[in-house]
C-alpha cells in the first residue's frame, strides 16, 4: 500500500531530518522539504503538526517549524528510559532462550565495519536497530511502538556522544558482543555465564542509563527464581 503524502513527509522528517544533530534549533522550510520528497506543502505542514505534538519540533508564530533542541534533562531522561526498556528486553529474551542471535550477529558485524565521524549516524542507527530487535523479540507490540518512538532523539543524542567520547564506538561493540554471547546456546544447568553488563555511559548509546528501579516485572534471568539454565 502506497504511503500518503503526510505519511511520506512524516517518515522523511523523523528518520532523516530530526536525527541530524546539526539541525537542532534550525527552522525548516516547508517548500524545500516538499520539493525534496515530491509532495505539496500541505502534507508537510500536517506532518510538522504531528511532530509538534510529539515535542520533536516547535511551531513558532510567523516563523514556522523549528527542530526542538535536546536539553540535558531530556537526554538524562532518555538514558533512563532506554536503560529500563533495553535491559528488560535483553534479560527477557535471554531467559526465554529466544534471542534472535543470527540477526543480532549480522548487525554487530555491520557496526564493526563503521568508524569515524562520517559513519557516526549509521553506527547509531544500527545501535537502535540492535536493541529494537531485542525489544521486538519480547513479543509485546506496545513496547515495540514505545521504543520506536525514541529513535529520532536516540540517534541525535548518540551521534553527539560518539563525537564527544573517545573509544565510545568500541565500547558499544563490546557491549553488544556481551549481549550476543549471553543470548547464544545455553550452557548446562549450573554453568550459566554471568548476564551481560549494561554500563552507564554516554547518552543515546545502548542500555546505558541509570540502573532501572526495582520492581516485580524486572528480574535477573540467571537467578534461581528467574529459571536460568
Amino acid at each position: 500500500m502506497a504511503m500518503s503524502g503526510r505519511e511520506k513527509a512524516y517518515a522523511y522528517l523523523k528518520e532523516t531530518v530530526l536525527t541530524d544533530p546539526a539541525m537542532q534549533g534550525e527552522f525548516l522550510s516547508e517548500q524545500e522539504i516538499a520539493d525534496r520528497i515530491g509532495v505539496s506543502r500541505t502534507p508537510i505542514r500536517e506532518a510538522l503538526l504531528l511532530l509538534a505534538a510529539e515535542d520533536l519540533v516547535q511551531m513558532v508564530p510567523r516563523r514556522g517549524a523549528r527542530v526542538a533542541r535536546l536539553t540535558g534533562r531530556e537526554i538524562s531522561e532518555l538514558m533512563e528510559l532506554r536503560g529500563i526498556v533495553e535491559r528488560y528486553a535483553a534479560e527477557r529474551v535471554i531467559a526465554l532462550d529466544r534471542a534472535p542471535v543470527e540477526e543480532l550477529a549480522e548487525l554487530l558485524e555491520r557496526q564493526r565495519g563503521l568508524s569515524g565521524p562520517d559513519d557516526a549516524k549509521e553506527f547509531i542507527a544500527i545501535d537502535h536497530r540492535f536493541h529494537a530487535t531485542l525489544v521486538s523479540a519480547v513479543g509485546n507490540g506496545l513496547l515495540d511502538r514505545h521504543y520506536d518512538g525514541l529513535r529520532s532523539r536516540q540517534v541525535r543524542a548518540g551521534v553527539v556522544a560518539l563525537y564527544n567520547q573517545k573509544g565510545r564506538q568500541q565500547s558499544v561493540i563490546d557491549e553488544h558482543r556481551a549481549i550476543l554471547d549471553a543470548g547464544g546456546p545455553r550452557p548446562p544447568r549450573g554453568g550459566a555465564p554471568a548476564p551481560p553488563e549494561f554500563p552507564r555511559g554516554a547518552p543515546g548509546m545502548g542500555a546505558h542509563g541509570p540502573p532501572p528501579p526495582p520492581g516485580p516485572w524486572l528480574w535477573d534471568p540467571w537467578s534461581r527464581s528467574g529459571g536460568g539454565g
